[in-house]
């Protein structure tokens, strides 16, 4: 045998399996229980993200699978490595999103001791993950981990996580050949079920498309117009997926979801029939379940999703069809064209009326209004800007105001992870260097990740935070407001001086205190060729795009 044949590590050959499958970056803590990999990727091409928490290095591979369709991957370690990791995973599985974790541990003859930071992965993934297992063999990884990619893009896209023991992963004379790209099913749908959704469409008089989940592509979005045009039927846009349709799009009405317009709400209520196109119809899209009755709804369902244990779930559909939403679409869309389009009717000119007037900023006593601020966002950046969010009321704004253009420009976690934004900011950059990627964060958000704006300056990806500083848990509060009125208990922030701390990582930080600020900051940082922090010291009475606390 030859000597490279000899010394090869089992780390070698899985690094040489990802880049089989295309993978580009790869996002890690590291740590030593995986040496053997950060080893293989020493000679690889791949390039290897170091991020400040695991955490945060799972949420920008969660962002990557978002932006790319393709799994983002991360390595990190056993134990607390792990549980730091989970939130990513959480947030990979609720949003639908292709991802891969790898995460190192114990080696095989310690297992079931509780050895040093000994966790069951099996166990503590499997309400998390599409699929957790663990490479016990050297000579498997090419099969798990082509596996890993079809489970990761199958279906219902979704977390994969795959735990590697250390002495497997260091074991050496391994001569197993990496597997060709995963090759995933092409989810479409029978003609007979194309043809039974477009009757029952075309038979309505008022249906609404509801559209989300995963499975999705730019052409599919494309897609999505031309059917809601031809069917002359208003889209929403399921929560945190508003960039499914371009928002000037003459069918668009808006997001269904956190703070929905009421127009919108009673439009879905009184449809005679709903198109869920990938949307899993979960709390957040349905107003905690009250814009449909369950189990029986008053409207009509047609729900496509590529998860066929989603249907029924909550809401008995009247047609149920279990395939990938990006290419029915296109389906719907080429023979709702080849049929004819509809006689014209005010269906989609009123729901956009009714978006429209919902665009109209409510302003509230303050010297930075945040309509203001999403308006001028609005103004100058271009149609492939990428702008991510957390969790928080901060978001309430971006969702009511910005306009969203063009695929995969919007990246929040649906399953409402504060900490996201910046990660996932991060990884937008790294992934479209030449777009604008804009990080809106609230001050409790942000300072849950706060420390990766350290990889954001060491990868030289050039992201800009806009900063809400109110000084509070917001959204928290807002609920206190409303539930035990002028109690404020444990919501109080005191925080550092956010543009100082950009400044620190040799970042641009600066300041904005008025409305009058905020544009030439926002200049200055799209100049700066540097990752900035733009801190706005905001109003804490403006609890939410309608509520203002009393003095």
């Amino acid at each position: 045998m030859k000597d490279t044949e000899t010394t090869r590590h089992a780390g070698a050959l899985l690094v040489e399996c990802l880049a089989a499958q295309g993978v580009e970056r790869v996002f890690s803590i590291p740590g030593e229980s995986f040496l053997a990999a950060l080893d293989g990727l020493h000679d690889s091409a791949i390039r290897v993200v170091t991020a400040r928490q695991e955490g945060g290095a799972a949420m920008m591979a969660e962002a990557t699978g978002k932006m790319t369709g393709k799994p983002g991957v991360a390595f990190v370690t056993r134990g607390p490595g792990a549980t730091n990791a989970s939130s990513g995973v959480h947030v990979a599985f609720q949003d639908s999103t292709p991802m891969i974790l790898f995460v190192g541990d114990v080696a095989s003859d310690q297992r079931d001791r509780e050895a040093f930071q000994e966790v069951d992965f099996h166990q503590m993934f499997g309400p998390l993950a599409k699929w957790a297992a663990r490479i016990d063999r050297a000579d498997r990884i090419p099969e798990y981990v082509s596996r890993a990619f079809h489970v990761a893009q199958s279906g219902r896209p979704g977390p994969v996580v795959l735990a590697l023991p250390e002495d497997m992963l260091s074991s050496t004379g391994v001569t197993g050949v990496a597997a060709a790209p995963a090759v995933i099913a092409s989810g479409k749908a029978a003609g007979d079920d194309i043809a039974a959704i477009l009757d029952r469409l075309q038979s309505a008089e008022s249906p609404v498309c509801i559209v989300g989940g995963g499975g999705w592509s730019g052409e599919a979005a494309e897609a999505l117009g031309r059917l809601a045009l031809a069917l002359d039927m208003p889209v929403g846009a399921s929560f945190r997926c508003q960039d499914y349709l371009d928002n000037r799009h003459p069918a668009y009405a808006g997001d269904v979801g956190i703070g929905i317009n009421p127009a919108l709400a009673q439009r879905v209520r009184e449809a005679d029939v709903i198109l869920a196109l990938g949307a899993r119809l979960g709390e957040m899209t349905t107003s905690g379940y009250t814009l449909l009755s369950s189990p029986q709804p008053d409207q009509a369902l047609i729900h496509v999703h590529g998860d066929p244990n989603e249907h029924g779930r909550v809401y008995r559909p009247e047609i149920a069809v279990t395939a990938r939403p990006g290419p029915l679409a296109l389906q719907l869309a080429d023979a709702a064209e080849a049929r004819g389009a509809v006689a014209a009717t005010p269906r989609c000119a009123a729901a956009r009326a009714a978006y429209t007037a919902w665009q109209q900023p409510e302003s509230t006593p303050r010297a930075i209004r945040m309509e203001h601020v999403v308006s001028h966002m609005n103004e100058v950046l271009g149609d492939d800007a990428v702008v991510t969010n957390g969790a928080g009321n901060y978001a309430g704004w971006v969702h009511r105001y910005y306009r969203y253009r063009g695929w995969r420009t919007q990246l929040a976690p649906t399953s409402g992870s504060m900490g996201y934004g910046l990660p996932a900011a991060i990884a937008a950059k790294l992934e479209r260097p030449e777009s604008d990627v804009i990080c809106m964060a609230g001050d409790g958000c942000f300072q849950m990740v706060s420390q990766e704006f350290g990889t954001a300056c060491a990868e030289g990806a050039n992201v800009i935070v806009i900063l809400c500083d109110n000084g509070m848990y917001g959204t928290i509060r807002m609920h206190q407001q409303k539930h035990y009125p002028r109690r404020p208990s444990g919501t109080a922030l005191k925080n550092p001086d956010f543009a100082a701390l950009a400044r620190a990582h040799g970042g641009l930080g600066l300041t904005v205190e008025t409305d009058a600020d905020f544009a030439p900051a926002l200049a200055e940082a799209r100049a700066a060729g540097v990752p900035a922090i733009l801190h706005l010291k905001l109003d804490p009475r403006a609890l939410s795009t309608k509520l203002v606390l009393e003095d």
